[in-house]
């Protein structure tokens, strides 16, 4: 075998394991521990969609899924170590609808929200309920409007802070309906809810354990958020159905990895969980939280984060917020 022969079949063979380099390495991951960056601290909704995916992944990787908490800053902390993570798959970023309303409204972010990452699979969505003290003459969301339209300046909604999805909500519950219903931040959805049942504000977008105190005859409820209604409330309408066509507002929870993360990876990682989503074991932890899993492909979910940022960036705009 002559020097050239040999120096052209060294270069072929390198040419075809390059080749299959990322292939192999995709059936290789993860061959060490993961790490699920969440941006903010222990106890939310978000932290507890990560703990619920991280047990699942641990179980079917058989690597451990440690899940670093970084808050601070409406999440854009968190966010930006995800960004600056290497992009191999081994540090994915657990977000929520901050994510896409972040990229409207911080006007200087440390981050290109849309540029610096990629949607690898959307895990599961919650609704939000339209709640009202008992105080407040309305057992419709047609009502509601109805009332904010002939006297706005007397009624108001609290939420767990300025920009988060709850303000949100209502300033996008103003916008389609034609009302300006008052806006009350507090610190917290805690302080929030506190406040609605001692009729301080009369109006909320609060999350699923406000049941709790409609069963207690605290509050009550006129709609869920959601496109659809709820299998465990069939009783309550959305509030599009209910009086105010158009309106969709969902908690969700997703996964992230930096733009640079071979396809390949992101590809498994897709498949993985929505593989832990699909079990038995999995839907029932995911629902016993309040969740309902989702399953899609990376396309779909970044076709979805592309709406959600288009969505409350008019919001945003509409309603004049602005945190920087």
């Amino acid at each position: 075998m002559n020097r050239t022969f040999r120096t052209s079949a060294a270069l072929v063979l390198g040419a075809l394991l390059l080749a299959a380099a990322p292939v192999l390495w995709a059936q290789d991951y993860p061959n060490r521990q993961v790490r699920a960056i969440v941006g903010y601290p222990p106890g939310g909704s978000v932290d507890t969609n990560a703990r619920l995916l991280g047990v699942k992944l641990s179980e079917l990787w058989g690597q451990s899924v440690v899940i670093d908490n970084r808050g601070g800053a409406g999440s854009t902390i968190g966010t930006a170590a995800a960004a600056n993570a290497t992009p191999d798959g081994y540090s994915f970023l657990i977000a929520s609808p901050a994510h896409a309303i972040n990229a409207t409204l911080y006007k200087k972010l440390p981050y290109d929200t849309e540029a610096a990452f990629v949607g690898v699979a959307q895990l599961s969505t919650s609704p939000l309920l339209l709640l009202v003290h008992p105080s407040v003459p309305a057992n419709s969301v047609r009502e509601l409007i109805a009332l904010a339209r002939e006297k706005s300046a007397s009624l108001n909604y609290g939420s767990s802070g300025n920009g988060t999805s709850v303000h949100l909500s209502g300033a996008l519950f103003n916008m389609l309906a034609g009302v300006n219903i008052t806006h009350v931040p507090y610190n917290g959805g805690g302080p929030a809810m506190t406040a609605l049942m001692a009729g301080t504000t009369q109006i909320m977008f609060g999350g699923v354990e406000g049941l709790a105190h409609v069963k207690a005859g605290k509050l009550r409820v006129l709609g869920v958020t959601t496109p659809k209604r709820v299998a465990s409330m069939p009783e309550v309408p959305t509030v599009a159905e209910a009086g105010l066509p158009g309106y969709e507002v969902e908690a969700w929870y997703g996964v992230y990895v930096p733009a640079a993360t071979p396809r390949n990876i992101i590809n498994k990682l897709n498949a993985d969980i929505n593989k832990v989503l699909n079990t038995a074991d999995g839907k029932e932890r995911f629902a016993r939280a309040g969740f309902g899993v989702v399953n899609s492909t990376p396309e779909q979910f970044h076709a979805f984060n592309k709406a959600e940022i288009d969505k409350w960036r008019k919001v945003i705009t509409s309603a004049n917020v602005n945190l920087d």
